[in-house]
């Protein structure tokens, strides 16, 4: 009785619930610039079981995230052009978080 454990929290291999743990950990610690995405990332690839799927759990996100705001940024401004920029820039920040993540990801893959 005493022995029951989450499953959907030990579950080694599991490419979408490493995206969560990324995700959460992120935004708790975001005002930790280079520390939060690390550490989120080597969660991550924890969880993903290896190198190559905590890879894809911190990429596939994030293109998800930049199409979103490709499009919102594109359709509620009224004037593409500026969405484009908008979006580009995001982006950018976006891409410097990513590099982080993924760095974490990589070391958490092989302590997995």
């Amino acid at each position: 009785m005493f022995g029951f454990k989450a499953a959907f929290l030990m579950q080694k291999g599991s490419i979408s619930l490493a995206i969560v743990w990324m995700v959460v950990i992120s935004l708790v610690l975001f005002w930790l610039p280079v520390a939060g995405p690390l550490l989120a990332g080597f969660v991550g690839g924890r969880t993903a079981g290896s190198v190559g799927r905590g890879i894809w759990a911190a990429i596939l996100p994030t293109v998800i995230l930049c199409l979103i705001l490709l499009g919102a940024g594109t359709a509620l401004t009224g004037l593409p052009v500026i969405g484009v920029i908008a979006s580009i820039s995001l982006f950018l920040v976006i891409a410097i978080q990513l590099i982080p993540l993924i760095a974490g990801a990589i070391i958490g893959g092989l302590m997995a």
